[in-house]
């Protein structure tokens, strides 16, 4: 038998063989077929790579590596807001670059950066790993790909542009220097503040030329790569700035992992604050906040991303009413800058800031914002910031967990008729740290309503109401009406969150209030309408905008308790009474925190919901001073020009519109359109007659003072507060104001002989860590 007649016995036998075996076994390929196959494809894939790699050239730059303006228009489309987006970019050589600032970068963005081809397989299939682990998702691109993608791609997120980056990045580190690779990068690079390049960066966060960054700038510099614009610890928000430390102290590890610093000279390294974000030109007035807003929008949102943004070429529509945007700027303008005499009044009357921000309620767009008087002189957008407590006019949110709980600690309902003990510095019980608020001017009140005790913001009520419904339970509330769970002073371990502690921006707390405007329907506030961009080729990018559908954060027979309550809180008896001049139906609440260190008004009307902070700010320092004295005033309370600026602008942002009635719904079935402002002069407590409050259907009923009642309260039974009441003597849309100098004080006699407990000095920080005082915060007036 021959060779060949062996072999193709062999084969026969085989084939006999297979035919035995049970058809599933027939079906799967042998060893030999699967070898073969696996063969051939990676040769395939070899071979494709091969010719991929000849025929794809390295391109020339693209045409979005030099940046284009930006154009920003009002809502009606045609309107212009501002340009910006001018390339800000000085380009320089390595050698002008430290060598701990380089250092710093590798360390930050790509580690194997001296050893990889241009690619790190590893990385990226680390980086894929850890995005299925649902760690967020991670990038596994080195400074090679990240130079290619910035110079001479585009930022599409396609395979197509993958594919081309990682060929390109081969090239690319084959044909150049690493050197000059890493100078291209940090030459192309967007660093925030408008900002491309190393050496623009330096100058805007440092004032200096980039030879002459420290290590620790050059760090700090490093880790904006990763957000640039969320990083910048001088406008990031305290949870922002936290990462964005935690970034370089990540940098200058690993450069000591990799060799490139000393554990000592490490050790010795402090974070360098940078120098305040200088204006950019053309943004003057108004412009640069609004620009600054919708900026913040279209990146925290994942519309795009904040590098794509600043390269320029987009058409952005805004959702802000250019009448109603004015109308914010007048009104501070008349209510409160023409009070103001610097040169008279120097210590007082300088650096008085206002945040403000309108929404619509039934849809959460933003209306207008104010600020700031002129971003060309003071570059921060105070209308985003989240470092200024609250105050009172968090209470709404304790009431509204109450209505959600049904029932205290005593498993008694909690209605707005329940009934609390008012007495100034009453210990609150059940709370998890000692709590004891006083009262404004030490008042005390007997026994009210939680309805009474919302019209006269009284502390001792509120305190002990939040813990009743669970200091949990209102951290919840607050966050699914609309305030960041991120915020300072939300925290259910410290008893003082009743009172306001939390420090949302004035934008945040509006789309809080708008939620109980809405009945109960959340939407989280926005600002652009549309973004499109037109390429030099003529195709037109219009990324896809977030959908807007509301959230259900509360019943709507609870919000629209709530609001029915507020707007007793603008009557003739109640710290909003200035707001009465605004002739509408309205509902709301004041604020002002401990020291007097800010002053709110939370408001709405059906159709829009508008927050006015104001407080004071050393410039240079940026620490917060206390308001007493400003405008000759021994105290500035969120009844005064908060309220007063509330009034104008609302009144000039719905002229010529109809008034609408608030059409609520509070727990009996039925909608009804409530007449305003919906209680009577008659059947308000006795301005010297503390132990009375109103009762079911806003009779008075008289009741006994119960200033030692250890329980704080006794509840009523829920009472019909939808329900209008009916006599003579309800006033009118034009009913006068009280003639008090201060809305917000309450009217009883004060105390004539108070003595205030020692309390800790220590406030929560909105920037740094917690008190050291174990005891809470001392609590915000109302």
């Amino acid at each position: 038998m021959t060779l060949s007649t062996r072999r193709q016995a062999k084969r026969a036998a085989r084939r006999e063989a297979r035919r035995a075996l049970p058809l599933w076994r027939r079906l799967l390929p042998t060893w030999r077929i699967t070898l073969g196959t696996l063969t051939a494809l990676l040769l395939l894939a070899a071979g494709g790579f091969a010719v991929l790699y000849v025929i794809v050239p390295v391109p020339d730059p693209n045409a979005h590596a030099v940046a284009q303006n930006n154009i920003y228009l009002y809502a009606d489309g045609t309107t212009e807001i501002a340009r910006t987006g001018a390339v800000n970019r000085t380009d320089v050589t390595i050698d002008q670059i430290p060598l701990p600032t380089q250092q710093a970068v590798v360390s930050a963005e790509d580690r194997t950066f001296y050893q990889n081809r241009g690619i790190d397989l590893k990385g990226m299939l680390r980086a894929g790993w850890n995005t299925l682990l649902g760690k967020g998702m991670q990038g596994g691109s080195t400074i090679t790909q990240q130079y290619v993608k910035n110079y001479y791609l585009t930022q599409d997120r396609t395979i197509e542009r993958k594919g081309r980056e990682l060929l390109i990045a081969l090239k690319v580190d084959q044909q150049r220097d690493k050197r000059e690779i890493l100078a291209g990068y940090l030459n192309s690079s967007y660093f925030g503040r408008g900002a491309y390049g190393i050496q623009s960066a330096a100058h805007a966060y440092y004032g200096v030329d980039v030879s002459q960054l420290t290590l620790g700038q050059g760090a700090y510099l490093a880790s904006l790569l990763q957000a640039p614009s969320l990083y910048d610890v001088k406008t990031a928000t305290p949870a922002n700035r936290e990462k964005a430390v935690a970034r370089w102290n990540y940098a200058l590890d690993g450069m000591v992992q990799l060799g490139f610093l000393t554990p000592a000279d490490r050790a010795a390294t402090t974070f360098p604050d940078p120098i305040d974000p200088q204006p950019a030109t053309g943004l003057a007035g108004q412009a640069g906040y609004l620009v600054g807003v919708a900026d913040d929008y279209l990146v925290s949102s994942g519309t795009i991303d904040a590098a794509t943004l600043k390269a320029g070429g987009w058409r952005i529509t805004t959702t802000f009413d250019k009448p109603r945007q004015d109308a914010f700027a007048k009104a501070v303008q008349e209510q409160l800058t023409g009070e103001l005499d610097p040169q008279a009044r120097p210590t007082t009357d300088t650096d008085v800031r206002v945040a403000g921000a309108s929404v619509e309620p039934a849809t959460g767009r933003v209306v207008a914002v104010y600020g700031g008087p002129d971003y060309a002189k003071q570059p921060y957008n105070d209308a985003l910031r989240q470092d200024n407590q609250i105050g009172s006019t968090f209470k709404p949110i304790d009431l509204a967990a109450g209505l959600v709980a049904q029932h205290d600690l005593d498993g008694r309902p909690i209605t707005t008729e329940s009934r609390y003990d008012g007495t100034s510095e009453r210990p609150v019980t059940g709370g998890p740290t000692p709590y004891a608020p006083p009262n404004e001017d030490g008042v005390d009140y007997g026994n009210i309503t939680l309805r009474y005790a919302m019209v006269k913001s009284v502390n001792s009520v509120y305190a002990q109401e939040g813990v009743d419904a669970g200091l949990a339970r209102v951290r919840e509330t607050a966050v699914r009406l609309g305030i960041p769970d991120s915020v300072r002073g939300m925290d259910p371990a410290n008893t003082s969150m009743t009172l306001g502690t939390a420090t949302p921006s004035a934008l945040d707390l509006a789309g809080a209030y708008a939620t109980l405007a809405d009945h109960g329907q959340a939407h989280t506030p926005w600002s652009v309408l549309k973004l499109e961009r037109v390429n030099p080729g003529g195709a037109v990018d219009v990324p896809r905008m977030p959908e807007h559908n509301p959230t259900d954060a509360l019943d709507r027979e609870i919000a629209d308790s709530v609001t029915d309550v507020l707007r007793d809180v603008i009557s003739p008896r109640g710290t909003g009474a200035a707001a009465l001049d605004l002739g509408r139906p309205a509902a709301g609440k004041t604020g002002t925190t401990d020291s007097n260190l800010s002053a709110w008004f939370a408001g709405y009307t059906p159709e829009l919901a508008t927050t006015v902070g104001l407080f004071r700010e050393n410039p240079k320092t940026h620490a917060k001073e206390p308001l007493a004295g400003t405008a000759g005033l021994s105290r500035i309370n969120g009844g005064a020009f908060p309220t007063r600026i509330w009034t104008a602008y609302t009144a000039a942002a719905l002229d010529g519109t109809p008034t609408q009635d608030f059409d609520l719904r509070t727990g009996h079935g039925a909608t009804t359109a409530t007449p305003w402002p919906g209680v009577s002069a008659s059947s308000s407590p006795s301005a010297t007659t503390p132990t009375t409050a109103p009762a079911a259907g806003g009779e008075p009923a008289t009741t006994d003072p119960a200033p030692g009642t250890p329980a704080g309260h006794t509840p009523s039974a829920p009472a019909a507060t939808g329900q209008p009441p009916t006599g003579p003597n309800t006033p009118s849309p034009q009913a006068t104001r009280p003639t008090t100098t201060d809305p917000e004080q309450p009217s009883p006699t004060p105390k004539p002989t108070l003595v205030q407990p020692t309390r800790p000095t220590a406030l929560p920080s909105a920037t740094g860590g917690p008190a050291s005082h174990p005891v809470p915060p001392p609590p915000p007036t109302p």
